[in-house]
Formats: structure tokens, sequence, C-alpha cells
């Protein structure tokens, strides 16, 4: 018995040995930081087999879809290349002429996204469910060739339902539907969406299946971002799920306010082309040609370009971006977050900027609605008090709007968070614009955010208990995994 207990211990620790040697070895050769290296090696010598095992579902990025992205493009060429007009060309000049630091940031966005800013468009504000479900609702009632709809939560509740009708109605009057939800996003809620368009007879798809539901809620890589388009030139993009508590009207257990965008114009394409490739991605089906793509016209005044951001060969596109706006910034810089818990080259941005004299506004929810980001958020705001940030809370309902505005001019809309998940795990889908009337709407919006919150200062944090310092600080360490 003593022998048979032996050989089972040698065993083990040889394959403990295999285990944490071929973590050492792929993380040394394809983790980008010092750190995460030391971290998963560490973990998968320190915890024998169950860090090798932790290694390999959790810190290995498994997802390439190049490929993908060149079949759609290969099939479909985008339309970026637009003839300006005489007024266009007098529009891109004044803009140079008096905000020449906005150069060196569209031009970052040409080598990150491999689009041209597009000019021509019309972009609209949707504030929270109540304008927002109807208007997508409406366009959805009037396709009369196709519809792509992506989200992160598709809700079985009294807003799902209603695009639930919208969509089976499209359907049934032979408009093409494509309905894309991320399979950790389709479990909150029953039954699940995913099953229920597939009974209806629609074209729906859950985006990378988890097969471990008690972990779906913390599972990473998930396709955070929120796109419709219909009939390939009106899109809608921005923050909001598709659930009832964004819709305030209906006066929802857990009320939450949001910020979506109505889109017409040539940037659409850009929308489109994004769920192109998740779809194909996810079905293997390929939408290209002019049925999904048509040419698009000029719509309104608004330059802008979409950008996708994700753990593939898109990693990083909107921490650079984030970076570059804050590098060029003259001014100010107004941020508008649910999360906020930026890594630290975003934290030397915003000093950096602030130090500059930049005026560096954030504004978040006082009041979150996961209580572990609320903590790591609290034990991290010194780091950009102490350098002269401004930082604000807005009251109750939680706020989940994501917004970025500098110099009054350039600004970033759509899904990504302030937050390691969100900008190092997530799929997500933004889109940055060129406007001083479009910038002016949006921080219309801010100010009417800031007008009932609260200024956070360094006294603030200091007045904080020392347990509830404490706690606040060890949720920070979770910070790389909310």
């Amino acid at each position: 018995m003593q022998e048979l207990i032996s050989d089972y211990w040698i065993v083990a620790l040889l394959a403990n040995v295999v285990a944490a040697s071929a973590v050492t070895v792929h993380a040394v050769l394809w983790k980008r930081e010092t750190r995460a290296v030391v971290a998963w090696v560490g973990l998968a010598w320190l915890s024998p087999i169950l860090g090798a095992l932790a290694y390999f579902l959790l810190g290995i990025n498994r997802i390439q879809r190049r490929a993908t992205a060149l079949k759609i493009r290969k099939r479909w060429k985008p339309h970026d290349a637009l003839p300006l007009t005489p007024k266009e060309v007098d529009q891109r000049e004044k803009i140079v002429d008096e905000h020449p630091n906005l150069v060196g940031l569209a031009t970052l966005g040409d080598h990150l996204t491999g689009h041209h800013v597009v000019p021509g468009n019309q972009i609209e504000p949707l504030v929270n469910g109540d304008e927002a479900f109807p208007r997508m609702l409406q366009a959805i009632e009037e396709a009369s060739q196709s519809v792509l709809l992506a989200s992160y939560i598709f809700d079985s509740d009294r807003a799902g339902e209603k695009f639930l009708e919208a969509l089976v109605a499209a359907d049934q009057r032979g408009v093409e539907v494509r309905v894309l939800i991320d399979a950790v996003g389709s479990k909150y809620s029953k039954p699940n969406m995913v099953r229920r368009l597939r009974r209806a007879g629609l074209k729906a798809a859950a985006f990378l299946p988890t097969r471990i539901p008690r972990l779906a809620q913390y599972a990473n890589m998930r396709n955070h971002r929120k796109i419709l388009v219909v009939d390939g030139k009106l899109g809608f993009t921005g923050g909001t799920n598709i659930r009832e508590d964004h819709w305030l009207s209906l006066q929802p257990k857990f009320p939450v306010e949001c910020l979506h965008f109505e889109i017409r114009g040539p940037v659409v394409a850009q929308l489109e082309e994004a769920f192109a490739i998740d779809w194909a991605f996810t079905t293997g089906e390929l939408l290209a040609g002019e049925q999904w793509f048509p040419k698009l016209q000029r719509a309104g005044k608004v330059w802008a370009r979409g950008i996708t951001h994700g753990p593939d060969e898109d990693f990083e596109k909107m921490t650079h971006t984030m970076i570059g706006a804050l590098a060029v910034a003259r001014r100010r810089a107004r941020i508008v977050t649910p999360y906020f818990l930026p890594e630290s080259p975003l934290i030397a941005a915003l000093n950096v900027a602030s130090m500059r004299g930049v005026d560096v506004e954030i504004l978040l929810p006082e009041v979150n609605n996961i209580r572990l980001v609320q903590w790591a958020m609290m034990a991290q705001l010194w780091q950009v008090l102490d350098k002269d940030c401004h930082v604000f809370f807005s009251p109750p309902p939680f706020d989940h709007t994501k917004l970025m505005v500098v110099d009054d001019v350039w600004a970033l809309i759509g899904s990504t968070n302030w937050d390691p998940r969100s900008l190092r795990l997530n799929f997500e889908f933004n889109v940055e614009c060129y406007s001083e009337t479009f910038a002016e709407k949006l921080n219309q919006v801010i100010d009417a955010k800031l007008a009932e919150a609260r200024k956070v200062t360094s006294d603030d944090l200091k007045k904080r208990p020392f347990y509830i310092k404490l706690r606040d600080g060890f949720a920070r360490l979770l910070s790389p995994y909310l």
C-alpha cells in the first residue's frame, strides 16, 4: 500500500513538473507583460496541477479571427475612399487649422484600424432606452431587406419581448434577419433568447458558448458589442443592452441610465463589417456583397470611424486610442464610464494630461451595480485625484453611459468601459467622431449629469474607516478579473 501511495506521488509530481514547465515556456514566449508571466508561472509551480489547469483554461487566447476578416473583406471592398466635396475639404481644413493636434490622433486611428475617417455622417444621441428602444424598434419594423443585431445582453423581459416580436415580424415578411448574442449575456434571463429566436425560425447564434454555467458570469472573452444595422444604411450602437432596466418609463426594479446612438452615413458600413466578421466567426456564414453592404450616401457633417477592439488581432486598439486622445488634448478631456479601473498606462496618461494643464473630468456612478467594482474603484481613485484630475459621482440610478470628449471636438462613443475586462478581454465596438456640433451635444449630456453629481476629493477617500480602506484595497487586487 505504501509503495502504491509512493508511486502515486511520484506520478503526480512528474505531471506537475511537466504541466508547470509547459506553462512557463508558453507564458515566456507569448505573454506580453512581465507581470503576467511572473504571476502565471508562479501560480503553475506553487499550485500543483490547478495552477496549470487555470492557465490552460483562462490564460491562453485561442481566438484567431484574422482569416475570417480577410474572407469578408475580399468579397466586399469597403467604400472608405470617398471623394471629398468642396465643403468637406473646407470643413477638414477648418478642423486642421483650429485643432492641429487632432491630425496625429486621426493618423493613429489609420494605423490601428486600417480604415480612414469618413465624412458625411449623422449621429444622434439617444438618452436611455426610452429614446433608443422605440427608434430601434421602428427601424426593425420598417426594414425591407436586412436586420443585423448584436447585443451582449438580450433579456426575456418586457423590452426583449418587443424586440422579439419585431424581429419575428420582419422575418415573416421576407427580411433577412441575423441575431448574435453573447453566450454569457444570453444567460442573464430565462428563457434563453437565443433558443427562443431559433424556435421562431430566425437565424440566431450565441457567441463563444460556455459549457460551465456556474462560471459563466466570470468567463473571459465576451462579445460586449451592441450593434444594430437595418438595410445596411441605418445603424445603432452605444452602451445600451436589450433589457427593461434601461427603459425607465417602465419603472423597472433596477433602473439603469445609458446612452445609445442612431447613425446614418458611410460609417454604418463599418458597424456592419464588425457584425459580419463576428457572425462569420460564430456561424461560418459570410455576409458580403452589395446585398449586405450597399453603397452609402452622405447624411450629415460628422467625420467618423469605427474601431473594433478585442483579445485577438484588435488587442489594445482602444487603450492606444484613449492614450492618444489624452496625449493630444489641449484644454479639456471629459470621461463618463460606469467602471473605472484603468491600468497604469491609462492612469499615467490621465495624470500627464492633467499636469500639462488639461482639465480632466471623470464622471462615475456613486452606487455601482457590482459591489466589488465599487470597492476596487475607491481604492484606485487617489492615483488620479493626487494629480488634480476632477472626479465626480452621479447619484442613482446607476449610470451605464460610456463617453469621452476631448477639446470639444473629438468624441468616442460605444461599448468600452475603462476597466481591464473591457480593455483586455472583451470584444468591443466604438466610433470616434470629429465634429464640434456633435461634441456640443455630448457636452450638454455631460453637463446635465454633472449638475446633479458631487465632486470627490482626496479628503473624502482619507476619511474612510480603516477597515473600509482595507476592504477596498483587497478588492482592487481582483481588478483584472472584474
